[in-house]
């Protein structure tokens, strides 16, 4: 992981989870842990001023997707964000979209980051050339999260495939976001452009 370039903070993260794998763990939470929320106030009870507050924080606000997943399960060989889902219209053209009213309607130019995987990248780029708007928000459009070894089930050993070394890697999934941010400089952008909220 080292000669890959990548942080003492992810390796460190990456070795925690591998070895509560080899101790047994399975990382899932059992239905009498997962208590659902048993009340919550309607809008129409909340005090106006949350509103108010919440309006002034949109300046130092942006709208943070995780886009690294790609569509393998549903016969794609790209970014699941490019999935048709309403006529032409992609996943991604419709976070585009919603971006984009949210700057109309507050008058804030409200940035959209992405945090890419090695895989969806590209294509993602690509695909968001249709909206030259996104190009003046002052901040990087996108930053790419961390690489990790495939693991083998059977042994837990590094999977190994000597005629295509790429496949020995893997996006490491939503909870290296925060890691991410900040090994690729993304945070550190972000607090230098004012924005506090995602």
């Amino acid at each position: 992981m080292r000669s890959a370039g990548l942080s003492q903070t992810f390796i460190d993260n990456f070795r925690f989870y591998y070895e509560q794998l080899v101790r047994g763990a399975t990382g899932y939470i059992s239905h009498e842990e997962a208590q659902p929320v048993e009340t919550l106030p309607s809008y129409q009870e909340l005090d106006t001023s949350l509103q108010r507050a919440g309006e002034r924080a949109l300046s130092r606000t942006l709208v943070l997707k995780l886009n690294g997943g790609l569509g393998t399960s549903m016969g794609m060989d790209g970014p699941k964000s490019l999935l048709p889902v309403k006529g032409d219209l992609t996943f991604l053209d419709i976070i585009v979209r919603q971006v984009l009213a949210l700057r109309r309607r507050f008058d804030l130019p409200i940035p959209l980051v992405l945090m890419n995987s090695f895989y969806t990248r590209t294509a993602t780029l690509h695909a968001l050339e249709a909206y030259p708007e996104l190009k003046e928000q002052g901040v990087p459009l996108d930053f790419i999260q961390h690489m990790e070894p495939k693991i083998w089930k059977e042994s837990l050993l590094p999977a190994e495939w000597p005629n295509d070394p790429d496949k020995e890697w893997c996006p490491p999934g939503h909870g290296d976001i925060y890691t991410a941010l900040v090994d690729s400089g993304m945070l550190k952008a972000l607090l230098d452009a004012g924005y506090e909220y995602a």
